[in-house]
């Protein structure tokens, strides 16, 4: 973070410090709610000491209890037990929710929070260990299609549904709720975060021949079972802030026809390697991984 006593920002956005896919945060419960609490804490206080005037923090749709209704509201959050992949992730963003609502009850502040559903877009990350499942899937069959392998393997049953939401539309939604969305200032009202996701979402099993056919592989999809699914389903509501729906609808989507235009642009930016695929492989994770191996 920029030194907030050398600029003294009128507004600031927090970036989530430490995400990754279903294996990191299985593999690494104590990293992820170390570093996000560590991170967080500083950020939000700084935040309050330098008299930031608006703050949004950046949290996830695993905030809500894994078997939670679908679509997810806000109102959802903490009635029912978190996916058990990544609770510490999740414990770690729900703290984040309630210091910024802790610190505008106390302080007066106007501390915001989005909740994000799962994102896709140029520049991700595609390290198989560390990786979210798009930009995991679109590296495994790239590699497939290059070395031409007859099959894929694919973790779980395939059967669960999750929603992806473009990054660049992520960040329009951000720029609009730093304009027009505020902290509520009485307790009865301390409305405070809101949902960003399309109220949309795939099965698994499609969104895998989807990512085959834009690749151009032409081998088989096999699905491991006795790999974890993790949280059924994962479908954001945005009925917590009623002129952001209005956004949404008008406004919204550059990959507009569905996911595919956006998983076409995050397949033509993957680095390159030997094997055809280049790895933004983060250097935190990359140590984590050699680390558990020795």
């Amino acid at each position: 973070m920029t030194s907030s006593r050398a600029r003294s920002p009128s507004t600031r956005s927090s970036q989530r410090p430490r995400s990754a896919g279903s294996k990191a945060n299985d593999s690494f419960p104590a990293d992820f709610i170390r570093i996000n609490l560590l991170i967080q804490t500083n950020l939000i206080h700084a935040a309050f000491r330098h008299k930031v005037r608006k703050l949004l923090f950046l949290g996830s749709s695993c905030i809500y209890p894994k078997l939670a209704p679908q679509p997810l509201k806000e109102e959802y959050l903490l009635t029912g037990k978190l996916e058990p992949t990544n609770d510490a992730y999740a414990i770690a963003k729900i703290a984040g929710i309630l210091m910024c609502k802790s610190y505008n009850r106390q302080h007066g502040t106007n501390f915001i929070a989005a909740m994000p559903t799962n994102l896709y877009g140029p520049g991700d990350n595609f390290d198989l260990q560390s990786s979210h499942v798009l930009p995991a899937w679109i590296r495994k069959f790239h590699e497939a299609k290059v070395t031409g392998q007859a099959s894929v393997e694919l973790w779980g049953t395939g059967n669960v549904r999750r929603e992806l939401l473009y990054v660049e539309d992520l960040a329009d939604a951000l720029v609009f709720l730093m304009n027009h969305f505020d902290a509520g200032r009485e307790r009865e009202d301390e409305k405070m975060f809101v949902n960003i996701g399309l109220g949309e979402d795939i099965v698994l099993r499609d969104l895998a021949e989807l990512v085959r056919g834009i690749v151009g592989y032409s081998g088989a999809i096999t699905w491991n079972a006795s790999m974890p699914d993790g949280t059924p389903a994962s479908c954001l509501t945005w009925a917590g802030f009623t002129p952001w729906a209005g956004r949404r609808n008008t406004r919204w989507r550059r990959a507009s026809e569905g996911p595919t235009p956006g998983i076409w642009r995050t397949s033509r930016t993957k680095p390159e390697t030997s094997s055809g695929v280049r790895c933004r492989c983060r250097g935190h994770w990359q140590r984590l991984w050699q680390r558990q191996g020795q």
